[in-house]
């Protein structure tokens, strides 16, 4: 099924609980598929803070309908699970969010069978990794991002080479200077390197996201753009703040700048973007176009 195909439908199944050694519990996790097709290229897709598997319809139900296996986690910063701020994993999450990602690339033979209908059609050669805000900087860890340590030294390869591309919403910049005190005091972690992020990624941006996590208003969350080496794609949606236009649900409450016009022009480009970059000779991304809803520039 090519991007500009119509929808087909949709089978999916909630909660499968993968194992998660270190985690301290079992990760549970959605699967979404078309009920057609084969060889179905994967997105593994990381929420916002505080949301679960049950959010970014809009995202989810969109690429499922159009040819792809969309896995979502619920991390342990999900407002579902309510995980005191006293638990001795709460300093960790940030580094057990990558690891959440990785579960699932270990495990698509439980995934897949956890499907009906589902075996032998997952094309376990084509994984993407996707998230919004703190799961944008958990999903671009695998890309290649790193985070840099309180002494300044550049922290561990959290990279993973079965993955062939990203998508990356609202990601968070560099931290240093440019963050504000109270994320510095509160999220330390919050502090990327994007010098070895190499992996083929689409970053889309709000040109109105001014976050109380920078001083630097909203180009801070285009710093994954210019600043990594490689084949970077960057979508600029005019008049967007952090949700996008409402991305991360149908009736999300935490949407501040609803937009309709906007959560359908980043459904076609990420998907025109990952079918080009997952499948050989896919020329989706080759034929977008200009939108009144914002622009897209490219470097390589």
């Amino acid at each position: 099924m090519s991007a500009g195909q119509l929808a087909a439908p949709v089978v999916s199944v909630k909660p499968v609980r993968l194992d998660a050694p270190g985690r301290g519990e079992d990760l549970p996790v959605r699967v979404s598929a078309p009920a057609a097709g084969q060889d179905l290229p994967v997105i593994v897709f990381s929420h916002g803070f505080g949301s679960s598997l049950d959010g970014y319809g809009p995202l989810a139900d969109y690429w499922a309908a159009h040819g792809f296996v969309v896995v979502q986690p619920t991390h342990l910063d999900s407002r579902t699970r309510a995980l005191p701020q006293q638990d001795p994993r709460t300093p960790n999450i940030w580094r057990l969010r990558v690891e959440d990602l990785r579960h699932v690339v270990d495990q698509l033979d439980a995934v897949e069978a956890a499907l009906p209908g589902l075996s032998g059609r997952v094309g376990r050669g084509r994984i993407a990794v996707a998230g919004h805000s703190w799961g944008a900087q958990s999903a671009s860890m695998l890309l290649g991002a790193r985070i840099v340590e309180a002494d300044g030294s550049v922290g561990e390869d959290l990279s993973d080479s079965r993955v062939s591309a990203g998508v990356l919403f609202a990601v968070t910049g560099i931290g240093g200077a440019g963050l504000s005190p109270f994320a510095a005091e509160h999220f330390p972690f919050m502090s990327p390197n994007f010098a070895d992020l190499k992996t083929p990624a689409l970053i889309v941006a709000g040109d109105r996201d001014d976050s109380m996590l920078s001083v630097r208003g909203p180009d801070w969350f285009t710093d994954a753009y210019r600043l990594s080496p490689g084949e970077k794609s960057l979508l600029t949606l005019f008049g967007a703040e952090h949700s996008l236009g409402g991305i991360s649900g149908y009736e999300a409450k935490e949407t501040t700048d609803e937009s309709p016009g906007r959560v359908a022009l980043q459904q076609r480009l990420s998907t025109a973007y990952l079918r080009s970059a997952l499948i050989p000779g896919d020329d989706s991304w080759a034929g977008i176009e200009d939108s009144p809803f914002g622009r897209v520039e490219s470097h390589e």
